[in-house]
């Protein structure tokens, strides 16, 4: 493919060397267009979880997880524009576990940007989070890309004011993954206000990347990876011409068309999520083209982390995985097909066909 250029390349030949000694857990993005000068691409990492035990004292699987992927952020060549990081970055989102992930990710050279996850904001409702971080949505040019950053994991007034004595219980319900107590996400009427007044002043034919926790479509409410609204947000984003979505939460690879709108997730630094039996029960909600990991071992800790380069050429994402303890991957747009697909992983038997509506 054209878009391949020389510095894709040498990233490609770079993360190759790297590979002998490490898990790579996280993704770098290149958006390719028409004149080499407009590509640039940019590293994502997210889910590092940080837990904390004691005094001083983490869990070493969560935080070596997060100082690794940092180490090798560092160490990108070509260098991204930026770093951004997806959400979750605590546990149970109290200050020593968000001051030492800030800490961690203070090693990042160059610029960095956040999105908020669950475990951030539940405890104090993203109080510290913005201290440390910044507001918890905002929008930003780069190179002809419009960029907007969500909080995509509030709830009801009701489950978030009323339901809890304390504010360390609605945490711990919230942090929990098949927790019938906890509520779905979603970005809610102030933030869906604001962004389509942000909208309206971007061309239609501008490229737009949405950055989210959650994945802004309904997948599998049993675990939340769901948002609410997540109809009406799409439907802002309908009259744009081509829109990626880039989301965190799942710890697990997904892929979807909707319309114009790529969903692409990433993966985590902490450890993978399995697919639940539970998926079946639910077909009616279930995008077509999440396609399970084909992995050995989902309770292995670092089975199924690894880097994950996305290619967006023309609004389109190709995401080439390199997973350590299982077999890499390719999800690549289908342009004849209008949906993504694993050529490999999917045989023809296999291959299915894109949920498009609910």
């Amino acid at each position: 493919m054209n878009i391949i250029n020389n510095s894709r390349r040498s990233f490609i030949k770079s993360a190759g060397a790297l590979a002998l000694g490490a898990t790579l857990p996280i993704s770098l993005v290149e958006l390719a267009f028409a004149g080499s000068r407009e590509n640039f691409s940019f590293a994502y990492i997210s889910d590092s979880h940080i837990q904390h035990i004691k005094d001083n004292r983490f869990v070493r699987n969560w935080d070596r997880g997060l100082i690794r992927a940092v180490a090798e952020t560092n160490l990108l060549v070509p260098k991204p524009d930026f770093v951004m990081y997806g959400g979750d970055l605590a546990q149970l989102g109290s200050k020593p576990e968000l001051d030492h992930g800030a800490e961690i990710l203070s090693a990042l050279k160059g610029d960095v940007r956040y999105v908020m996850g669950e475990h951030d904001y539940y405890l104090d409702l993203g109080e510290y989070w913005e201290k440390l971080f910044g507001p918890q949505y905002y929008s930003f040019d780069h190179k002809g890309v419009h960029f907007v950053v969500l909080n995509s994991i509030k709830t009801y007034d009701d489950w978030t004011f009323n339901r809890w004595p304390t504010a360390e219980q609605r945490m711990r319900e919230m942090a929990g993954l098949d927790n019938p107590n906890s509520s779905p996400f979603m970005v809610g009427d102030e933030q869906r206000l604001w962004l389509k007044k942000d909208l309206d002043k971007v061309k239609k034919d501008t490229p737009v990347v949405v950055f989210s926790h959650s994945p802004l479509q309904k997948i599998y409410k049993g675990w939340n990876f769901w948002t609410e609204d997540a109809e009406q947000v799409q439907a802002l984003l309908k009259p744009f011409n081509k829109v990626s979505v880039i989301y965190g939460h799942v710890h697990q690879i997904q892929y979807n068309q909707i319309g114009n709108i790529s969903f692409n997730s990433v993966m985590a630094t902490a450890w993978p999520w399995p697919y639940p039996q539970s998926y079946a029960q639910a077909e009616q909600y279930l995008p077509k083209l999440t396609v399970p990991m084909n992995r050995a071992d989902p309770f292995f800790e670092r089975d199924a982390t690894g880097w994950q380069f996305i290619n967006l050429a023309d609004g389109n994402a190709d995401l080439n995985f390199t997973l350590y303890n299982n077999s890499n991957r390719i999800v690549r747009y289908n342009k004849t097909l209008k949906h993504p697909e694993d050529t490999v992983y999917q045989d023809e038997k296999a291959r299915i066909i894109p949920q498009t509506h609910y």
